[in-house]
Formats: structure tokens, sequence, C-alpha cells
């Protein structure tokens, strides 16, 4: 797998992933009749509106499985790739199940409406529209619910960068212990070489103190700024 393929596929996922968050907070608001509700032509209008963003979702919907089909499909690089992975699939299943759910409500508030107007009810001023309460909650709701889920996705992009920047550490530490291990075998024939591995092992061990404090302080910043 190149590295270039697997960060096109993921600039990919995460770029249809923010439209349809986007799509889906539209959606809500026309699958809920808070479009026009006062205007006679507005049923007309926010079933087709409705109709043609259902269509531009689902299309959507499938390219982003096709996206992720394709990184299931390239060789695993570790257990940050296959963390990526899965939680690109946990958003794709909600992102599907909200898109139901919003087509469900949108069915039965139809219904609903049509039954209210073959009675004759809702021409006669003694009830109120239904769909018209609540609207603000549920948009409030709404909102709300996607901030979580850009914070959710913004903190599972820093864990896999954190994971995979580990793993690269890892190779690392395993490079330098090659290394310190024939230098170590140097310095016993070459005493003279000895005191210069001693300065250069307490200046690595210092190197590694300013660099955890720098990672701990950057990552107290960056969830006081999520979590804000």
């Amino acid at each position: 797998m190149t590295t270039s393929n697997y960060d096109g596929l993921r600039k990919q996922a995460r770029q249809l992933e923010n439209e349809i968050d986007m799509k889906l907070v539209a959606f809500s608001k026309v699958g809920a009749g808070s479009v026009n509700a006062s205007d006679q032509t507005s049923p007309l209008l926010g079933e087709h509106v409705f109709d043609s963003l259902s269509a531009e979702i689902t299309e959507m919907l499938d390219r982003l499985s096709s996206v992720n089909e394709m990184l299931a499909e390239l060789p695993s690089t570790g257990t940050a790739s296959m963390h990526t992975l899965q939680r690109h699939r946990e958003i794709l299943q909600g992102y599907r199940q909200e898109f139901n759910k919003i087509c469900a409500n949108h069915t039965t508030r139809m219904e609903r409406e049509e039954l209210l107007r073959g009675s004759g009810l809702s021409n006669t001023g003694t009830l109120s529209n239904p769909t018209t309460s609540g609207l603000s909650r549920r948009d409030m709701y709404l909102k709300e619910s996607g901030h979580i889920m850009n914070s959710h996705n913004m903190i599972n992009d820093q864990i896999s960068i954190a994971l995979e920047t580990k793993d690269h550490l890892l190779s690392q530490r395993h490079s330098f212990k090659r290394f310190q291990t024939r230098l170590n075998d140097i310095s016993n024939r070459f005493p003279l070489i000895s005191s210069l591995l001693q300065r250069i092992n307490i200046k690595k061990r210092r190197d590694s103190l300013i660099l955890g404090a720098i990672i701990g302080v950057c990552t107290v910043l960056l969830l006081l700024y999520v979590f804000s």
C-alpha cells in the first residue's frame, strides 16, 4: 500500500463525511416540515426538496461505502490503519441510521398531516399544527448532535495520528537499539569513545524528557480546545 493512495482515500472519506453531515442537517429540517410551513404550495415544494436531498444523500452514502471498501482492500500497515477503517465504518453506519430515522419520521409526519386534512381539523383553527411544535428544540438537538459527532471525529483522528506516531517511534527505537549495541562494542575496544557515548546518552535522555513534556502540553491544550 502506497502512502499516497492511503492518504488520498482517507481524504475522500473525511470530505464525504463532512458533506453528508451538512446534508443531514438540512435534510432533517426539510423532513420536519420547517420550510415555509404557512405557504399553501410548501407541501409540494417540501416534498420535492426532500426527495432531491434524499437522492443526494443516498448517492453520497454509497460513495462513502465504496471508499471504505477500497480502504479495506489495501494491505494493512498496523493497528492505526485498522482503527481508522473501523472508525470510518462506524461513522457510515451512524449516518445511515440517522438518514433512515429522518425518512421514517417524515413518512409518519406526512401520514398524520394527510389524516388531519382528510378530517378537516387542520382548517378549523381549533387544532394547532403538530409539526410546528418543538421544531426549535429539535433543531437545537440536531445541531448539538452534529457538534458532538464532529468532536468525536476530531478526537478519533488525533488518536489515529498518535497511534501512527507510536508505531514510527517504536521502529526508530529498535533502530537506535541496534545502533547503540554496535557503539557499545566499539566503546569496549576504544575507552576514549566511552565518555563520548555517555554524554550522548545524557543528551538523549534530556531530549526525551523535553519531547514528552511538549507532547503532554499539546495533548492537554487539544483536549481543552475540543471540549471547550
